[in-house]
């Protein structure tokens, strides 16, 4: 298992804690997403795969708006949990363990969309890597249809490489919850470190970690044209909402 499959397995049954609330972050995303699929030509018809669902944060919401979502994931873990919260939300999603670096493994079939967000590109730690998974992903993408990222403004970050993301810090019903990552960097690489911090009552402070490579705009940008995309579209939070850089790449 590797240092991406731990950090996932392990923060699992937390993740929701990164959120405020994470069920309405379902509703918020996935109204983001859908006027970004509605101007890009697709309906409510078209068949989605996440192919880095996590717990389901993308593809429940998706799934409620009427989607037909299949979502694949590395984590075994995460799975579990997404599986149960698609079932608490009334959704109808296909689940599957899969690679985003080896799709045609677990999928003969090609969608209309495949989405990628909350940076998880970036945990190809290598060029050759990131090849890999860009290959990977245009190939079960239909002709015509598009791919949907989010990655971190790496282009801004690299100018400082700082050692920190600011904290976010949640007021709750007990006390308030507190998470933050740090990051120690080399070159293009950095570790980071996640902490959750929950003081409501008693004091509880999780940590997990895990490793990024920088991926900057240019190079994504020129994998997917090369892989066989003929446009390649970013857009950013100012105009998205969203809160991270968005890539959007039609085959």
């Amino acid at each position: 298992m590797d240092i991406t499959q731990t950090f996932y397995n392990s923060l699992a049954s937390q993740y929701d804690k990164l959120f405020l609330d994470w069920q309405g972050a379902t509703h918020e995303q996935a109204t983001i997403l859908n006027r970004i699929l509605i101007d890009s030509g697709y309906d409510k018809t078209a068949e989605i795969l996440d192919c880095a669902c996590g717990i389901g944060t993308q593809a429940i919401g998706l799934a409620a708006l009427g989607y037909t979502v299949t979502a694949s994931d590395i984590s075994d873990r995460e799975l579990a949990e997404a599986t149960e919260r698609a079932e608490k939300n009334g959704v109808r999603i296909r689940f599957e363990h899969a690679d985003f670096c080896a799709l045609s493994d677990t999928f003969a079939k090609q969608f209309d969309i495949i989405i990628a967000m909350d940076n998880a590109l970036p945990h190809m730690l290598t060029s050759d890597a990131l090849e890999t998974a860009v290959r990977s992903i245009v190939g079960r993408i239909k002709p015509g249809g598009i791919f949907v990222a989010s990655i971190r403004d790496y282009d801004s970050l690299l100018a400082e490489k700082p050692p920190y993301s600011p904290p976010y810090i949640y007021k709750t019903d007990k006390g308030q919850r507190v998470s933050f990552q740090t990051w120690v960097w080399k070159d293009d690489n950095y570790r980071l470190t996640q902490y959750i911090i929950e003081d409501e009552g008693t004091l509880q402070t999780s940590k997990f970690e895990c490793e990024y490579r920088a991926t900057r705009r240019e190079e994504l940008t020129k994998l997917l044209l090369s892989s066989g995309c003929s446009d390649v579209v970013w857009k950013f939070p100012e105009e998205t909402e969203f809160y991270q850089p968005i890539v959007m790449a039609r085959k």
